[in-house]
């Protein structure tokens, strides 16, 4: 049995509705009859459980699950004993941001700073226990009424001292094309620092309605990250300070080292925005300020160079879905 219907009992969970279907899994709101409460069940693909590096993946993410408490990240409850794999995690009221988003284009800007605050905060945590969830985006944020925050869907998430696994679906060049680091798109695992990128992302396209870089197709949006500096964020919305530009800046560097190295940092920053200095960066296209500007040939050599990294990258996002 695979796929579930309403009313399907499995061990003591009453299967209420089918509420998300990925390429991997399937995630269902379902009863736990034992006691009365609403959890979230996720029911691995038939082929995922067949394949051992597939299988890996799944209980990882149920082991990272498990050894986070935290308010603003979904729980992962506990394996008993179960009659087939499956995950069992808590059920999250509220919208999506990606919703949110979708209805409302941007969002006012002492809103977009809690929401920030509140991914700032469960990062801070996570990234402490050596956890780095390397998917962060608005499909990943669930917001309530009150404006809180719970990070899901850690299927791609890493602990940083775990071994590698190597099968195409699970390589290092992980995320999502809008919202991956320049680093992952280069090939590299990512770290905190690389979801510190995806939430200034978010930010960015919760001020503005926009995210930083666009393009006709993935390949475009992920070359563009590697040798562009985002356009002002101030340009599309003159409401933003120049202090809370200057946070988005540092947040979106190309350059890991270059960018907060924690998320701790970052909510500081956001809740002293006045004490926040700005750099004199001149003009973001010509590169980061004190930098040389770079030679337009040697740019598209670069580019052209980077385009058989991004197109292999393209192609495991792509074989992800």
């Amino acid at each position: 049995m695979n796929h579930l219907e309403p009313g399907d009992m499995l061990d003591h969970y009453r299967i209420d509705a089918a509420v998300a279907h990925g390429g991997m899994s399937v995630l269902y709101k379902a009863t736990d009859l034992s006691d009365g409460k609403q959890v979230a069940i996720k029911v691995p693909q038939t082929e995922m459980e067949a394949d051992p590096v597939l299988f890996e993946r799944f209980k990882r993410e149920e082991e990272i699950g498990q050894l986070l408490d935290h308010p603003g990240v979904v729980k992962t409850f506990n394996s008993e004993q179960r009659s087939r794999l499956y995950m069992v995690i808590e059920w999250v009221e509220g919208r999506l941001l990606r919703s949110i988003l979708n209805e409302e284009k941007n969002l006012p800007i002492e809103r977009s700073v809690k929401i920030a605050l509140g991914i700032c905060d469960a990062l801070d945590y996570m990234h402490k226990r050596g956890i780095v969830h390397r998917d962060l985006k608005p499909e990943n944020v669930m917001v309530d009424e009150n404006d809180n925050i719970k990070l899901i869907d850690f299927g791609i998430a890493m602990k940083e001292d775990a071994r590698r696994l190597t099968f195409v679906n699970l390589s290092a060049t992980l995320g999502t094309p809008d919202y991956i680091s320049p680093e992952q798109v280069k090939g590299a695992r990512g770290d905190q620092r690389s979801d510190i990128y995806a939430l200034g992302v978010m930010l960015y396209e919760m001020l503005t309605g926009r995210v930083p870089f666009v393009g006709p197709n993935p390949l475009a949006v992920m070359n563009e990250r590697v040798l562009n500096d985002p356009a002002s964020p101030r340009a599309l919305n003159p409401e933003i300070s120049p202090q809370l530009e200057e946070i988005l800046y540092r947040a979106l560097e190309r350059e890991p080292r270059h960018r907060y190295a924690t998320a701790s940092e970052m909510a500081w920053d956001l809740q002293h925005e006045e004490q926040v200095g700005v750099e004199d960066r001149g003009e973001r296209q010509s590169g980061r300020s004190g930098r040389p500007v770079v030679n337009k040939r040697v740019l598209l050599y670069a580019g052209m160079a980077l385009v058989p990294v991004v197109l292999f990258g393209l192609m495991l996002l792509l074989a992800r879905r």
